[in-house]
């Protein structure tokens, strides 16, 4: 299997950067990533109906005035998302060609995607007074999941962070149609960093929405972190991580200050740094094969029901607490719903991202053998 990374290395490097000691941490399914995603889930569950508030009659510390301290970090989930993905795409795409990457992003992504647009549309176009809906070309456009370079406005607003992953995997894609080896993609983070950090001060152009320094830090480390749970850790990659670790600091300090609009209050930054390295200090006991004993059978279940949680939470849910809030007490209403989202993640899983993932890999398949 690594016969190709081998090549590309000296004598010296083949000993020193593929120890046996990890043969063994290349294939199979990481329950501790599941349990990761579902953390990440959870925590934009709770920032979004704890802390914003949205739909309940009055706001989130307002509401729940003890959890409200805490939930009040919950987007930091997606920056957890953001070093998960960097790790589980370089796992995903590694030994395979182009087009098997290509097919399984689209089937990964869409299916769940398409249902949730249209759910949460019909959502609150009939449930009265709460959200706006938006008019059907621009659903329509949601659809494609470019709505953003376009300059149309997102059905659920979580869905800007598509958007980053499709830039990540159009980064990625240059690499895995050259061929994935330990020296490739150290080069792929040098150089996506420095760009990074180059273009950090400028103001928004095509190449800075390419590059997305505001994000790409934590894409990084997670690439360098599953080199670490591949290879084994080394002075390079743990250099590479704390570079990002330091360098996304600055960029969460924007975004902890922008909270303060939507949420309405001011929280302190210190903890945005604590959990920030927390994440990264999970990651690295991954990538150092620490967290292999967590193997319980439910995990798998739970981290196929996080996207589709991601994607339908948020504005489906302010249409429940809004319709609802007057007659269900607040914490009664939270976990009933809370609990509804997580039911309708499982049943999309089962009835829409299965069945239509495998429809549309076996239609991208066919499409891809006759281009031979």
């Amino acid at each position: 299997m690594l016969e190709h990374t081998r090549a590309a290395l000296p004598l010296n490097e083949k000993q020193r950067v593929i120890p046996s000691a990890h043969e063994g941490r290349r294939t199979g399914r990481i329950a501790a990533l599941d349990a990761l995603r579902l953390l990440a889930a959870l925590f934009v569950v709770v920032y979004h109906y704890m802390a914003l508030g949205g739909g309940w009659p009055a706001d989130g510390k307002a509401m729940f005035p003890r959890a409200f301290p805490f939930a009040a970090y919950g987007w930091l989930g997606v920056q957890l998302f953001f070093l998960i993905s960097g790790f589980v795409i370089c796992m995903s795409c590694w030994d395979k060609p182009l087009r098997s990457f290509f097919i399984s992003r689209v089937v990964r992504l869409y299916p769940a995607y398409w249902f949730a647009v249209i759910a949460t549309t019909v959502t609150v176009l009939l449930v009265p007074g709460g959200e706006k809906h938006l008019p059907w070309a621009d659903v329509l456009t949601n659809l494609t999941m470019l709505q953003e370079p376009l300059g149309v406005p997102n059905v659920d607003e979580v869905y800007w962070t598509l958007f980053s992953e499709l830039r990540f995997y159009l980064l990625f894609a240059l690499v895995a149609w050259w061929g994935l080896t330990y020296r490739r993609l150290i080069v792929f983070c040098c150089v996506w960093a420095t760009t990074s950090a180059l273009l950090a001060g400028y103001e928004d152009g095509p190449l800075r929405l390419l590059v997305m320094p505001h994000d790409s830090w934590y894409f990084i480390a997670g690439v360098a972190f599953y080199l670490m749970y591949r290879f084994g850790p080394n002075l390079l990659l743990t250099g590479i991580v704390l570079t990002c670790f330091a360098a996304c600091l600055p960029f969460a300090h924007v975004t902890w200050y922008n909270t303060r609009k939507y949420m309405g209050h001011i929280v302190p930054f210190w903890p945005v740094v604590l959990i920030i390295g927390l994440c990264f200090a999970v990651m690295a006991l991954l990538a150092a094969g620490k967290l292999s004993w967590i193997t319980w059978r439910w995990l798998p279940t739970a981290g196929a029901l996080t996207y589709p949680l991601y994607l339908l939470h948020e504005n489906i849910g302010r249409e429940i607490f809004s319709a609802l809030s007057r007659y269900v007490p607040a914490h009664a209403l939270l976990v009933l719903t809370i609990g509804v989202m997580l039911l309708a993640s499982w049943l999309v899983h089962r009835l829409v991202e299965r069945p239509v993932g495998k429809l549309l890999k076996d239609g991208l398949g066919k499409a891809f053998s006759k281009a031979h």
